[in-house]
């Protein structure tokens, strides 16, 4: 099992290789998956978060990363079915960084 990210002329996107040439799809695949758990994310959170769209994709594009590579650390990156707990940790990840970034955007920027 591997994480996200590349190695020589493929791209893994959830423990599948896709071939090099593929990597523009893949890269508007990250972004559908970063806006889904970007907006998940935001949904599970209380309150109202102050950011824009690019970054609510953005922080989902990190978490879904980031909560993929922590699933395959746990060995439960690849399961039979739907990966329920894989998706948790991206979900959980993007859920912080939001978290996290809220209050210190919402601080320095100019409207």
């Amino acid at each position: 099992m591997r994480a996200s990210g590349s190695l020589g002329n493929f791209i893994f996107v959830s423990n599948t290789p896709i071939a090099a040439t593929e990597g523009s799809m893949s890269f508007i695949w990250a972004i559908i998956a970063g806006l889904i758990v970007g907006v998940i994310a935001r949904i599970v959170l209380p309150g109202r978060q102050n950011i824009p769209v690019w970054l609510t994709i953005l922080l989902g594009v990190v978490g879904a990363v980031v909560g993929n590579v922590a699933a395959v650390a746990l060995g439960v990156g690849d399961t039979n079915g739907i990966d329920w707990i894989r998706h948790i940790l991206q979900v959980a990840v993007a859920a912080v960084l939001i978290a996290a970034v809220t209050p210190y955007y919402s601080r320095h920027s100019v409207r």
